[in-house]
């Protein structure tokens, strides 16, 4: 299973639209407009893709200098529960990192919101109904995450820290 970015009008992203209108339009009777999916060309394309097949697919959009908004997030339902979901996440919150977004919020179905829970996020506000269903808005904030380098950095800083305090604990008695 390949994580990639893909681009708006390929194939590939064709394959990301009838996705997602098989798991997340269709059951609620509604369809994709054409100036729906025209903005999306500005978005984050992302994709779980198996043998030329997607899989799963979401996508992040812009919501101001230090936030994202991830939107759209399917996963084809055979395969629901098999870490697909999961790794999609993993990759686009690494991704909205990597482009220096600080928080990563999004409209969750209320039916999804433990899975999000169990990956830090945290609801913000009560339930709302949008596109039919209730929702929830939901959050978390993106630490940067250290290199190996960093990290055996600050534990040597944090050892000779600590035996400097424990020499002047000695001095006190």
């Amino acid at each position: 299973m390949a994580l990639k970015i893909i681009d708006h009008g390929t194939p590939e992203y064709q394959q990301m639209v009838k996705l997602r209108e098989e798991i997340l339009r269709k059951p609620l009777g509604l369809q994709f407009t054409p100036e729906e999916l025209e903005q999306e060309k500005d978005h984050m394309l992302i994709a779980a893709v198996d043998d030329g097949t997607m899989r799963g697919c979401c996508m992040l959009v812009e919501e101001d200098p230090q936030t994202v908004r991830l939107r759209q997030m399917a996963v084809t339902g055979d395969l629901q529960g098999k870490g697909i979901g999961r790794a999609l996440m993993t990759f686009a919150e690494n991704l909205a990192r990597d482009h220096g977004y600080q928080v990563i919020t999004m409209h969750a179905r209320s039916n999804a919101v433990g899975f999000y829970e169990k990956l830090g996020y945290k609801t913000r506000g009560g339930e709302f109904e949008e596109v039919t269903i209730p929702h929830y808005v939901m959050e978390k904030k993106l630490w940067r995450k250290w290199s190996n380098w960093q990290v055996k950095r600050k534990k040597i800083r944090f050892k000779y820290i600590a035996t400097l305090n424990n020499k002047r604990e000695k001095r006190r008695f």
